[in-house]
């Protein structure tokens, strides 16, 4: 009936014909009427039926995309084109490859439809626009043959007149950063990067509207409540996105000018956007940042914290945190510049807009986190400053910002702030214990801020209050419904649990119940029923469909807030990272395979998580209770923790395995090689003892390294390896090459060597010249890693020595490199092979003790040396009878003048 009446409705036949069909599929679907919301029987009938339930439809798609597509030409009915893109946005997720080219044919109609609809209803337009984003979500190949013209659209949507809403420019601009993130190559191929920045630019540099100011500079702005669906947030957006995604050099050469332009203009608008430019930069390329031009961007912004405007001077300490955040270590060796400027800062906290006093805080508490000892001579006026803001300042968030201050000084001073551990830890109390709902904020900050104390000032110090804090922590969340406060007393106890776990195990179950509700409930989150974590076994039947209904049709979750980043997502990212550490900590798997369960139910096939840094935490979490149940079989080796361990196991490293293959998002990838690595290094043997498994997991390094995966822009383009590629992109392939000598060091060498010498060469090829520093570092320094690992195993000398002559010619080329980090890994890593290989490469110990000596002779950097000395130790501990020791002697004497005070190893 559905295909007889879809064709009736879209024939030539009279307008009463057409009308009669509508009316009879209508009729098809009434007794059903009653359980479809509101909302939707306002729209056209078939998009009650594929929005509610999409399933059903799909042996009618072909027909029903044949369908929209003779609506969307017909220009002069907008409604008609609206419903029509927007069922066409219900029904994409549920396509298949049958219906791709059918799909991938209608993106010009699509394109010339959305800019006619424009012109009848901008609201309308900006709603429907939202089917590219489905597109690229469900299936981003359907876009690409039209990636150069869905951007010309938006960029026309961006310049086309003055009179858009800023929805309808959102969007485009959204759109852009969303194609960037999945077809960065792509668009780079198709020569868009330059009218990208072209449009994004003046955005980004626009003057608000006379008498007004850009939301984030008002006079109560804060980040709560910071309006950032404005066009400027998303132009920056699109150029954070494209730092990510996108080689720096080629970045770099065509967005330096534009910003160079901006930071020397008078309009002070521009010169903000010239450094929220620099700002969005610091992360997706930090390391070319950090390595040629990091003097000079840190000098532009210092400077710009001296400008006559305040706008300016606010964006300025915006970049100073991200560059902070982002670029160390380098940034702390600036500490005697940037120290003066930000205490200067402090000093006048009451005089200026609480903005800005944010953003001075932001920068501040950046700077501070990676200092360490060299926080010593300031910590004095440091905690003069927030001790007195803590006692005298009116503000409630001045006070929020001081007790956030204070955990950041903790993280740098450790334990030397138990000189002011008092007087802290009894504002803190004060605010812990006020629960009027004005000070919710303050009060979630001070158990965060105990949190950090907890982890930093010693277990001595803290440990005394640890049982108060655990009661504490079970009181508020028995009492406060809030999300934020629930995921700050979740980490405060994994926070004790690394000082004084005992104090947690009497409250164990009630901790752990808890914190699983938190992971179960979707208030908040999201309306999709994908989003289950657990199964309640007294659902009814009716409840397994779609979204749940209450008595009166509608959702019983706002649709405003679902699926989007807010405090119930950092709410489940910080359960999932406080289950973990606890399990870990205590050495009881207190959840153990239910916690595994629930993960699983969530991450796979297809993510159900509506929020990558909750599935990233929830991979980790998994690994951390395979470390825990190992430790738990090693303190008691019986036979019932041994399977238990081997069962956690067999669940848990398929599904990581899974998660590298197909998911899409990096910083998830990341996390699951960061966590297989870690359960890899703890359980070693055990986490292989599967038959095949050491198989599978040499071959999704394999495929992050060949650049096979999802995540990697579609994957499988050999003839790019010598290409530039992304930070990000490169960074996923060092957590993958992490891997190769903690398998390495977890089975006979005999076993491990063929899967080893598919790998050598993809890590092998990084150390060339026409790869940046940070890949030939890596490169070099995880053959050192998987030769220190084969001197413990069997069969291990042997294995080094056969490849040996693999090997040598890249680590020599290594110790004269140009960068010292090079050298350092290089210089270990021959080390590493005379110990491993021993007499096997005593015929290249003269040639070795030649490039030591040239090398020390001229070497500045300390660790090079340090390294060069412990190579030559174990050169000697391996084969004694090959080297020279007069002449080593000697070599080692001269490295005392160099590093004084060094010992003879």
């Amino acid at each position: 009936s559905l295909t007889l009446t879809s064709e009736l409705i879209v024939a030539p036949p009279s307008h009463q014909i057409r009308q009669s069909a509508a009316v009879m599929l209508r009729m098809r679907v009434k007794k059903h009427w009653k359980k479809i919301s509101p909302d939707h029987r306002e729209s056209p009938l078939y998009l009650d039926l594929v929005e509610s339930n999409p399933e059903p439809f799909k042996p009618h798609y072909r027909q029903l995309l044949q369908l929209f597509g003779t609506v969307l030409r017909d220009l002069d009915n907008p409604t008609a084109m609206y419903y029509s893109i927007l069922t066409l946005t219900a029904m994409t997720a549920y396509t298949g490859t049958e219906e791709m080219n059918l799909m991938r044919s209608l993106i010009p109609t699509l394109i010339i439809a959305l800019r006619h609809l424009i012109k009848a209803d901008q609201d309308q337009a900006s709603e429907a626009m939202e089917v590219f984003d489905e597109l690229m979500e469900s299936e981003v190949s359907i876009m690409v043959p039209h990636i150069t013209e869905i951007v010309h659209f938006c960029l026309e949507v961006r310049t086309r007149n003055t009179t858009l809403t800023d929805s309808l420019r959102v969007k485009a601009l959204s759109c852009i950063a969303f194609l960037i993130r999945l077809k960065s190559k792509t668009v780079l191929k198709q020569k868009l990067l330059n009218p990208i920045l072209q449009t994004v630019f003046p955005v980004l540099s626009a003057a608000p509207p006379p008498g007004e100011e850009d939301p984030e500079d008002e006079e109560n702005s804060n980040e709560d409540d910071t309006d950032n669906e404005s066009p400027k947030h998303f132009a920056a957006q699109v150029i954070d996105t494209m730092a990510l995604h996108m080689p720096p050099e080629k970045l770099f050469h065509q967005l330096m000018p534009l910003t160079q332009a901006c930071l020397a203009s008078d309009n002070p608008y521009e010169r903000k956007a010239g450094l929220m430019c620099l700002a969005v930069l610091a992360e997706g390329c930090a390391d070319h940042i950090r390595t040629k031009m990091l003097s000079s961007m840190l000098q532009t912004v210092c400077q710009s914290l001296s400008d006559s405007n305040q706008v300016v001077r606010s964006a300025g300490l915006f970049a100073l945190g991200q560059f902070s955040e982002h670029l160390q270590p380098e940034v702390s060796k600036y500490c005697a510049e940037l120290m003066p400027l930000l205490l200067g800062y402090m000093s006048a906290l009451n005089q200026a807009k609480i903005g800005h006093v944010t953003k001075a805080f932001y920068a501040l508490e950046n700077f501070l986190e990676n200092l360490g000892s060299e926080i010593e001579p300031y910590l004095p006026t440091l905690m003069e400053t927030m001790l007195s803001a803590l006692s005298n300042a009116e503000n409630l968030k001045l006070k929020e910002l001081a007790v956030s201050a204070i955990g950041a000084i903790a993280n740098a001073a450790k334990e030397k702030l138990v000189p002011y551990f008092l007087p802290v830890i009894e504002s803190l109390k004060g605010f812990l214990t006020d629960t009027r709902d004005e000070m919710r904020s303050l009060q979630t900050q001070a158990l965060d801020t105990l949190s950090v104390l907890a982890r930093t000032i010693g277990k001595e110090v803290f440990s005394p209050l640890a049982a108060e804090c655990v009661q504490l922590g079970l009181n508020l969340t028995n009492t406060i419904d809030d999300p934020d406060l629930r995921r700050c007393t979740y980490s405060l106890f994994s926070a004790v649990s690394t000082v004084s776990p005992d104090c947690l195990n009497p409250h164990l179950t009630a901790i752990t119940t808890i914190m699983l509700l938190s992971l179960k409930s979707t208030e908040g989150v999201t309306e999709d029923k994908t989003f289950v974590l657990l199964d309640d076994d007294d659902d009814d039947d009716e409840a397994q469909g779609d979204t749940i209904l209450d008595e009166e049709g509608t959702d019983n979750v706002d649709p405003d807030i679902a699926g989007v980043e807010n405090a119930y997502i950092d709410e489940k990212e910080d359960t999932c990272d406080a289950l973990g550490e606890i399990a870990f900590n205590t050495g009881v798997c207190v959840c153990g395979l239910a916690f595994v369960s629930l993960t699983m139910h969530s991450v796979s096939p297809s993510p159900q998580f509506p929020h990558e840094d909750v599935l990233r935490a929830a991979f980790v979490a998994m690994g951390q209770f395979c470390r825990a149940q190992h430790k738990v079989w090693q303190e008691n080796p019986t036979e019932a923790d041994h399977q238990a361990l081997q069962k956690l196991l067999g669940v848990v490293l398929p599904s990581f395995l899974e998660a590298v293959h197909s998911e899409r998002e990096r910083q998830v990838v990341m996390g699951v090689l960061e966590a297989m690595n870690a359960v890899l290094k703890a359980c070693q043997g055990e986490a292989l003892q599967s038959p095949g498994r050491l198989q599978e997991i040499s071959q999704a390094i394999r495929d992050v390294l060949k650049k096979r995966t999802v995540c990697q822009d579609g994957g499988g383009d050999e003839a790019d390896d010598e290409e530039q590629q992304a930070e990000y992109d490169a960074m996923l392939q060092e957590f993958a090459g992490e891997g190769i000598p903690l398998l390495a060091s977890a089975v006979p060498a005999e076993t491990f060597q063929p899967y080893l010498n598919e790998l050598l060469p993809l890590i092998m090829n990084k150390a060339k010249l026409s790869y940046t520093v940070a890949d030939r570092s890596f490169s070099v320094g995880t053959l050192g890693e998987i030769l220190q690992s084969l001197v413990n195993v069997s069969g291990g000398r042997a294995c080094a020595g056969k490849l040996s002559n693999q090997l040598l010619p890249v680590l020599v080329a290594g110790v004269r490199d140009s960068d010292s980090e090079v050298r350092n890994n290089s210089v270990f890593a021959l080390g590493a092979l005379a110990q491993a290989a021993g007499p096997l490469v005593a015929r290249d110990y003269p040639m070795m003790l030649s490039l030591f000596s040239n090398l020390l002779s001229k070497e500045q950097d300390r660790r090079v040396i340090d390294n060069l000395c412990a190579a030559l130790c174990r050169m000697i501990m391996s084969n004694m009878e090959g080297v020279p020791l007069e002449q080593v002697l000697s070599m080692h004497i001269h490295s005392w003048d160099i590093i004084p005070g060094h010992c003879l190893p």
